[in-house]
């Protein structure tokens, strides 16, 4: 236990310790929402990765989608590193990058209100954003309570209250820096992690080979009566497998916490590293993360999915490991949840701060009272997702995954599509992206009320989510056609950035007479 503990003091002390180092970043609006828009590839690569991945995936998401689709799991794990992570810095963190700088919007509800020239635009998605990333927030949380348990023994409150009031600290006192450094050093540990627990977990099965055996001698008439589909290459069912990679990897691209990396990056260069950085996190700590999931059925003596829920499931695989591996697991537990609740707090705050206080409830606010109110509200949205997460985990009203998935699929499908079509296409129209923002809040607030009344493939919100974001796509650009021209005259200005001549060195191009 004293080792455990060690551990766990280790790691908070450097979290606050960081957070207070950082104080220094978080003196102005621009320095504690986006750190002065100045932060390095790799920092900003793991704090990309770290918010992407966290106890919703490790304990909720591998342990749920390793029951249903075996070995084959790991293809989320894949999609989120191949569509989540690279392509997503390669088609939006330039463009993200320039036009946020040129619009001056600092989130991204300020971007749809500069880029469509709406404020009623700007406060419906800092609306949406509230809404929809609370639920997400207090679904952290509840990655953490079985492990908690298993390793100390102790009452889940106790850890959520922890957890919850460490991280504000952090992240009052240095923003979007502390954010990021914290994030960098969370990630070095997700990684070592996630190796030595998959490591241990196949050795106790008699190795890769042995387990994966035992995986394709695994039945369960109720799945799929092919023999050994747990241990085959795309699983026994495919169409659902292919859901979850869209929503997971797709979704990405359209999440404000996730967008708003591309923001504070500090140059060319740093994308493109930052690109391989975040490619290669994402293929070990998702990979990872799915691969050991997929194991899961090798411990379903000791689980009882009916009672006990998918959420068990890890913790239950995890449970024999050695005292310093269970503390390892449980850092890097609390490094991705932590980290993942950072992001979305600061991004909440500022949401709320820029896009709906400032100008809209208050027209004069000063830079000084605007970082007072978003510290206030980061303790607020902290509040809100503890008390949350203790009421659905005293009630069991859902899984982690579905209350995931609702919150993911709702912010994606409303945001992915007036995003990316925003940065590229200048007939995108403001009809459109009103369009979107129903099409993504209705469906998902329908899956969550009357997810009944859905067909059959559309009652997972992980599918509904999916769908959405798909109709999104092709929704955006047909209603821009149909309905009126932006004015050219604006938009010409708004793509200018992209026009805007910069002098590089030969290395990057060479001079126009030798070409």
């Amino acid at each position: 236990m004293w080792i455990k503990l060690l551990l766990l003091a280790v790691f908070f002390g450097v979290m606050i310790g960081v957070g207070f180092y950082t104080r220094k970043h978080a003196t102005d609006v621009n320095g504690f929402v986006l750190g002065g828009r100045s932060v390095g590839p790799w920092l900003t690569a793991f704090a990309y990765g770290t918010s992407y991945f966290s106890a919703v995936i490790f304990v909720g998401y591998a342990g749920q989608f390793g029951w249903k689709y075996g070995i084959a799991s790991t293809w989320i794990g894949i999609g989120n590193a191949l569509i989540g992570s690279l392509l997503a810095w390669v088609v939006l963190g330039r463009r993200t990058r320039i036009m946020t700088h040129h619009l001056d919007s600092s989130t991204m509800p300020e971007f749809f209100g500069k880029r469509y020239d709406s404020k009623a635009l700007k406060i419906a998605a800092s609306v949406i954003v509230f809404l929809f990333l609370i639920p997400y927030t207090a679904s952290l949380y509840n990655g953490l309570s079985r492990l908690f348990g298993m390793a100390f023994h102790i009452d889940y409150s106790v850890c959520v209250i922890v957890m919850a009031v460490l991280t504000g600290i952090y992240v009052i006192a240095g923003g979007y820096m502390a954010t990021a450094i914290n994030d960098f050093i969370q990630g070095i540990v997700m990684l070592f992690g996630i190796v030595a627990v998959i490591a241990a977990v196949l050795k106790g099965h008699g190795g890769f080979l042995a387990a994966l055996q035992g995986l394709a001698e695994i039945e369960d008439s109720s799945v799929t009566t092919q023999p050994g589909a747990f241990a085959s290459f795309f699983g026994p069912d495919p169409l659902g497998l292919f859901g979850v990679v869209v929503l997971t990897s797709l979704g990405t691209w359209g999440l404000p916490q996730m967008v708003h990396k591309f923001y504070a990056i500090k140059s060319e260069k740093a994308i493109n590293t930052g690109a391989v950085v975040s490619t290669v996190f994402a293929i070990i700590v998702a990979g990872g993360c799915y691969f050991l999931g997929g194991f899961g059925r090798l411990f379903s003596d000791r689980i009882d999915i009916a009672a006990d829920g998918y959420d068990a499931i890890i913790p239950t695989m995890l449970s024999g490991l050695s005292d310093i591996l269970i503390g390892i697991v449980v850092i890097l537990v609390l490094s991705a949840s932590m980290s993942t609740l950072s992001s979305l707090v600061l991004t909440s705050s500022s949401t709320l701060t820029l896009d709906f206080i400032r100008g809209f409830l208050v027209k004069n606010l000063s830079e000084k009272k605007q970082l007072l109110i978003m510290r206030i509200l980061i303790v607020f949205f902290i509040a809100i997702s503890v008390v949350i997460a203790l009421v659905q985990y005293h009630s069991s009203v859902t899984f982690i995954a579905q209350l995931m998935g609702i919150s993911w699929g709702a912010l994606a499908g409303a945001f992915l599509a007036p995003f990316l079509y925003g940065l590229y296409w200048k007939r995108t129209s403001k009809a459109a992206v009103w369009v979107s923002f129903l099409c993504g809040s209705v469906i998902m607030l329908a899956n969550m009320l009357f997810r009944g009344a859905f067909p059959p493939l559309l009652q997972s919100p992980i599918n509904a989510g999916a769908f959405a974001m798909l109709a999104g796509l092709v929704l955006v650009p047909v209603v821009s056609l149909l309905s009126k021209k932006p004015d050219s005259e604006r938009i010409e200005k708004v793509f200018s950035c992209y026009s805007e001549k910069v002098s590089v060195s030969q290395k990057i191009a060479l001079p126009e007479e030798d070409q």
